[in-house]
């Protein structure tokens, strides 16, 4: 098992632990805390157990998440720009139309995740999203590239397989090692993207933007490219491209 994904496991079960003894807080509580914070009060939410909550529609720009428990959360909608979500557990957490621009989410497992027309634009996130849906969701200008200075515990990088991006907004973003292993991208917008090294096995970018989209390196057998616009794409040193269907080298 990958060292990252079992850390990921390791701290989930820590936060399990400790979040048993946390006071219970209902939306109310919530939304008074949120009113009473501001930038140098913060709503003190560091590893709260919000399981299950409807706290859509909420300002948390001014609250410490840290830690938090968010499973099965309903966040639709709510406002987390420019927060630090770093180790947040975000599993099954209903995000849609929310915004996280300019978030942090490092060591954060969110799959099966709810991220329709979010807005991750300039976001920093190394997570595992598998079967996450983020159909037509805001990925522009996004920093999801694994980080080679600072691997000591092992490849740490964005895992999106299975994920839902029909749609996405995925332009001047960089996805470098991703891994997208049979991720739906068909019409998505990926216009300059940098996907070096990217595991993209299986994946579908049917009538996908890929003008300038960078796919050195990139592993891309059985991927679909049917009907993509690859102007100027870079496709130098891939895996795979003999099995890649709708995709002419030539």
């Amino acid at each position: 098992m990958n060292f990252f994904i079992r850390t990921l496991v390791v701290l989930m079960c820590v936060l399990a632990i400790n979040t048993s003894y946390a006071a219970e807080l209902q939306r109310s509580d919530v939304v008074a805390m949120l009113k009473q914070a501001d930038k140098n009060n913060l709503a003190n939410l560091r590893r709260k157990d919000l399981t299950k909550l409807d706290l859509s529609g909420l300002d948390f720009r001014n609250a410490d998440l840290w830690g938090a428990d968010l499973r099965g959360a309903n966040l639709s909608k709510s406002n987390f720009s420019g927060l630090v979500l770093d180790l947040t557990v975000m599993v099954a957490v209903n995000l849609e139309g929310a915004d996280l621009s300019n978030v942090s989410i490092f060591g954060v497992s969110m799959m099966r995740s709810n991220l329709k027309h979010a807005n991750l634009s300039g976001s920093r996130v190394i997570a595992i999203l598998d079967n996450s849906d983020l159909s037509y969701a805001n990925l522009s200008n996004v920093k999801w590239a694994a980080d080679m200075k600072n691997q000591s515990m092992g490849l740490m990088r964005a895992s999106l397989k299975k994920v839902n991006l029909t749609g996405a907004n995925i332009s001047n973003a960089d996805l470098g090692r991703a891994m997208l292993k049979h991720a739906d991208l068909t019409g998505a917008n990926l216009e300059n993207t940098a996907l070096y090294s990217a595991s993209l096995e299986g994946a579908n970018f049917t009538n996908a933007n890929l003008r300038s989209t960078d796919f050195t390196h990139a592993k891309i057998r059985d991927a679909i490219f049917t009907n993509a616009n690859i102007e100027g794409a870079i496709f130098k040193n891939v895996k795979g491209a003999d099995s890649a269907r709708g995709l002419s080298l030539k």
